[in-house]
């Protein structure tokens, strides 16, 4: 007799989740595979900030105020902390649809469109809902097998439908979405804010130290920290600070900048926007003050698989017991020894016969007569009982 132990091995979802996403901390932390370019603008923050920090801001301390580096370093924090809410956070990933939801959803698909004829092109893959009296239109993912929601897009490069995508920024090493736009949006409108600061005191020090007399080993010394600090200044401003007007006039219109790179509201049809509530005010609340969503991908959630395999010790002595009972004797004296001849009656067992056999001696037990031809079964298997 064999006997099998089946083991429960605990697995996260996060562990199964299709897409190209990395997941750390315990699927805490979800990040596209290119993490190379956000590695470099946490570099290039934290490294200007730090070569302020150790050459400007003892000057400026010390002659201007010390406010200065105190707010700066507020600014540093508030810059890091929104860069990594908006990298670890999920943007707002659909779940893709289960073998069948899947099938299901062919089959409606299938029945809506009818037999379409060999060589013809089936019809696209649409649904027509309604949104404040326009109509808008929910194309199906082939990949996901889902038909998208409003606004939310198929992200080639983490290979995710994200709810209304906006872009995948490399900066931050993820897709920018529902979840985290808000976050996307206080980081480049706070490194503007830092980038700005910084790039003025710089010249303030230049021009501070040109009517002073300092010591000659810092004169020396900090004039090539204070240019290296304004060059990366100098190209970074331009750049975030016309990224944060970007996304700031898309904020107003409540728009993303996938619908505006596509023309998805001003197009031909000059098609209004449904989203807009023809409002700066509102828009901007509703995008920057609005509930935050929970994630619907539920990565922490535990899936339980049953692996079955036998004991080592039940095995053992399973064999053993094989080895030391054996049962195929009296299995095969059951049968008749003669071709085409039935068993005895004296062979079958029987209740009473079992009954008399326990309280009966062997002196009692008569053999049977030689003269009957079908008296050696009998004794064969008599002998084999015993």
């Amino acid at each position: 007799m064999s006997a099998v132990m089946i083991t429960r091995k605990v697995t996260r979802k996060w562990e199964k989740l299709p897409g190209k996403n990395t997941f750390c901390c315990d699927g805490r932390v979800m990040m596209a595979r290119q993490k190379g370019v956000f590695y470099l603008t946490l570099f290039l923050i934290v490294g200007t900030c730090s070569l302020f920090f150790a050459f400007e801001c003892p000057y400026l301390a010390v002659h201007l105020s010390p406010a200065i580096p105190v707010f700066a370093v507020l600014l540093f924090v508030f810059v890091v902390a929104m860069l990594l809410r908006t990298s670890f956070s999920d943007p707002g990933v659909l779940p893709r649809a289960l073998p069948e939801e899947a099938n299901f959803i062919e089959m409606e698909i299938e029945a809506a469109n009818g037999n379409v004829m060999a060589g013809q092109r089936p019809p696209p893959r649409i649904k027509n809902v309604q949104i404040n009296n326009q109509i808008v239109k929910l194309k199906y993912c082939y990949t996901c097998k889902i038909f998208r929601p409003p606004r939310a897009s198929h992200c080639s490069i983490c290979d995710n439908c994200v709810d209304r995508f906006d872009h995948h920024c490399p900066w931050v090493g993820n897709c920018v979405g529902k979840r985290n736009y808000r976050y996307f949006y206080l980081f480049t409108l706070s490194l503007s804010l830092l980038t700005i600061y910084i790039f003025a005191f710089n010249i303030v020090h230049v021009v501070l130290r040109e009517y002073r007399n300092i010591f000659e080993h810092v004169v020396s010394l900090t004039p090539h920290c204070t240019v290296l600090e304004v060059l990366v200044c100098f190209f970074t401003l331009w750049s975030v600070v016309g990224l944060t007007g970007f996304h700031t006039y898309l904020i107003s219109l409540n728009q993303t900048t996938n619908e505006d790179i596509k023309g998805s509201w001003s197009g031909k049809n000059r098609v209004q926007n449904p989203y807009s509530h023809k409002n700066f005010i509102k828009n901007c609340c509703e995008v920057l003050c609005g509930p935050t969503y929970p994630s619907v991908l539920d990565r922490r959630g535990v899936m339980l698989e049953d692996s079955t395999r036998p004991t080592p010790s039940d095995a053992s002595a399973a064999s053993t017991y094989k080895s030391t009972n054996p049962v195929s004797q009296t299995t095969k004296s059951s049968a008749p020894l003669i071709p085409n001849e039935h068993t005895p009656e004296e062979a079958k067992p029987s209740i009473g016969a079992g009954t008399q056999k326990s309280t009966s001696s062997p002196k009692e037990e008569k053999p049977p007569s030689p003269t009957s031809p079908n008296a050696v079964a009998p004794a064969v298997i008599k002998e084999s009982a015993h």
